[in-house]
């Protein structure tokens, strides 16, 4: 076979088509690469609770990266080790009572399956309810009592450049920030440090692949680290710029299996 390489997988946007399912083209592809010998893994930057049923569905048996790398974990292994770290209380309770100050639709903080809403929100309770989260609803300088894992501030695009220039110059030594891509405009945040590559890096050291033997997948702002990182860091056709800037191949679209396409090609999977 050829040597084992370690796939790591975001969800949206790249194994995952526009409308969230797992195409049959890369769902076979993957399947086939597992059975020779090659370790897949999923690094995401949505919960454990919403990535879950695409792990069952993949049938399996890694560790998996939630919240872009602040919390990592063995579903199938519970002594692989646990590792949460969320960003520091008073930190997320500064940047709510910064955000007063600007224009926002709403913060949203998620203490791993808990998720905290600043303001009711319809629109946003349809993604962030996925796996029965608890939710909570009101001022979160009141309500949130624990560290959040991850914080998230919905607002509108001439907003978001504001309110990311404050937070660079204001919380930059604690904080990683990322944002979305259109149509939603909004900010994420976690612990400084922390992000997709360092949970792939975890779990390349325990299963003892190289970093050239590592293959990484995405389209976006969270995952330029873990492209940087893989020695075979592809981004997808659908990819923001700065990703496609750095990769070290482009594959198809999302929606045209391009991780499957790219692994036929690389790993010779007939």
């Amino acid at each position: 076979m050829a040597e084992k390489h370690l796939i790591a997988l975001d969800l949206d946007g790249t194994l995952l088509t526009d409308d969230k399912t797992i195409s049959k083209k890369n769902k076979q592809v993957l399947a086939k690469a597992k059975e020779a010998g090659h370790v897949v893994m999923i690094a995401t930057g949505r919960p454990y609770r919403s990535s879950e049923m695409y792990y069952r569905e993949l049938e399996l048996d890694t560790p998996i990266v939630n919240f872009n790398g602040a919390f990592m974990h063995h579903p199938l292994n519970q002594n692989w080790g646990f590792y949460h770290e969320p960003l520091d209380i008073n930190v997320a309770k500064d940047i709510v009572e910064a955000c007063r100050s600007f224009q926002f639709h709403n913060i949203i903080a998620e203490v791993m399956d808990e998720v905290y809403f600043h303001y009711h929100d319809e629109k946003l309770l349809e993604i962030f309810s996925y796996g029965n989260p608890k939710i909570t609803t009101g001022d979160l300088a009141n309500f949130l009592q624990d560290s959040p894992t991850s914080m998230l501030i919905h607002t509108e695009e001439d907003q978001l450049k504001k309110i990311r220039g404050y937070l660079s110059e204001v919380h930059a030594e604690v904080i990683e920030q990322r944002s979305w891509a259109a149509p939603w405009h909004v900010i994420e945040i976690i612990k400084t440090g922390l992000n997709k590559a360092v949970g792939l890096k975890k779990a390349a050291d325990y299963y003892g692949i190289p970093r050239e033997k590592v293959i990484a997948f995405g389209d976006e702002d969270n995952d330029l680290e873990m492209i940087e990182y893989a020695g075979h860091g592809i981004a997808m056709g659908n990819a923001i710029d700065p990703l496609k800037n750095i990769a070290n191949d482009i594959t198809l679209s999302n929606e045209e299996d391009g991780v499957a396409a790219y692994l036929e090609d690389l790993l010779q999977i007939k």
